[in-house]
């Protein structure tokens, strides 16, 4: 049965699992693309020496508030995500060579993703959480990592870390310490939980 919002849900992320994730748990939702510079955002931040997750959850917000200036009567989620590794904020790759370098360097090792939240009611935030999973990668061999970049790219080259662990992904690893929804960027229960308190949808 369809969640019947008061307003709709503005989402303000161009990816297609958020989506699909919030209108498959009868969220009634629109989205958004913002426009902001993360890249420029992210270079600033991480000159300024700023933690991962401050890094996550600030990009959230620059995201939320984008849309939310345009739609100021709109309920606006802004999401981000970073990969936390030994303290270093990777971003998603630009080529199947830097796929398979970060890949390497992950492969046998623990790394953190951190998926931020940040909810603007009008222009102003009123509710933000980070989630945090740590995933434990397999030492899968060079031979098929390589077949795996080669099937894969056109999806991974998406992702932070190359990888889309909701697809094949999944091989790479053997351990995940966290829910689902954080690993694919929206904890979606605390969300869902803030949403039903505050009588945006109906519980």
């Amino acid at each position: 049965m369809m969640i019947h919002n008061p307003r709709p849900l503005v989402l303000a992320s161009g990816s297609a699992i958020r989506l699909q994730l919030l209108r498959a748990a009868g969220v009634s939702v629109v989205p958004v693309s913002p426009r902001v510079d993360e890249d420029a955002i992210r270079a600033s931040l991480q000159q300024d020496s700023a933690f991962p997750r401050t890094i996550a959850d600030t990009l959230a917000e620059m995201k939320a508030r984008k849309v939310a200036a345009q739609h100021p009567e709109g309920l606006v989620l802004g999401c981000d995500q970073v990969l936390d590794f030994d303290g270093v904020v990777w971003t998603k790759p630009q080529t199947p060579d830097e796929a398979r370098t970060q890949l390497l360097a992950l492969r046998d090792r623990q790394h953190t993703l951190l998926s931020a939240l940040v909810l603007y009611d009008g222009s102003q935030p009123i509710w933000r959480h980070i989630g945090k999973a740590t995933l434990t990668m397999r030492p899968f061999s060079d031979g098929w990592l390589d077949s795996y970049i080669d099937r894969n790219w056109d999806s991974i080259r998406h992702c932070v870390g190359g990888y889309l662990l909701e697809a094949e992904g999944i091989r790479l690893f053997s351990a995940i310490d966290g829910d689902y929804f954080t690993v694919v960027g929206l904890p979606l229960l605390p969300l869902l939980g803030y949403l039903g308190q505050r009588g945006f949808i109906q519980t």
